[in-house]
């Protein structure tokens, strides 16, 4: 628990520990980078699954129909939860396409983890940039934001090149 909020980190794929140092620390500073950018007002629980493309297909698949992989999916509940907390849902990253990704990208993956995790949390917290070209602005500024309070660069500008 940080900051009075919970984060749930679930490493289903162990390539992610070998390749992310202090793998539960980045995630759980990206989750609080986003709750920082936009506060929800109390403490949440949010749950970080790392898994590889084979689950994150089938979730693609089962809930939104897509039949491919993708590098972060996130499902939000936002309901109540035990001692005060309220759960915002989940989080699931994709192992190999982040790998791929942040390769052609030429980041490394730890930057990457984090950038996706915070693009996730802000998924859960009610910002969606497929609604229009405005919210994925405002999205991406968030996410530029909140990671700049990690000290990973811009990953829309220059410096992600």
């Amino acid at each position: 628990m940080t900051g009075g909020n919970e984060i749930d980190v679930a490493v289903e794929d162990e390539r992610w520990a070998g390749a992310v140092p202090d793998l539960d620390a980045v995630v759980a500073r990206a989750v609080e980078a986003a709750l920082a950018v936009v506060p929800p007002g109390a403490p949440v629980e949010i749950s970080v699954v790392l898994t590889d493309d084979p689950a994150v297909r089938e979730l693609n698949r089962t809930w939104r129909g897509k039949d491919a992989p993708t590098n972060v999916l996130s499902f939000p509940v936002g309901h109540p939860h035990g001692g005060g907390l309220r759960a915002l849902g989940d989080v699931v990253l994709a192992y190999d396409t982040m790998l791929r990704e942040s390769g052609e990208q030429s980041k490394p993956l730890g930057h990457h983890l984090a950038h996706l995790v915070v693009h996730g949390t802000l998924h859960l917290l009610g910002h969606d940039h497929e609604t229009g070209e405005a919210e994925a602005d405002a999205m991406e500024a968030l996410e530029i934001a909140a990671l700049r309070r990690l000290g990973v660069p811009d990953p829309y500008g220059d410096a992600a090149a």
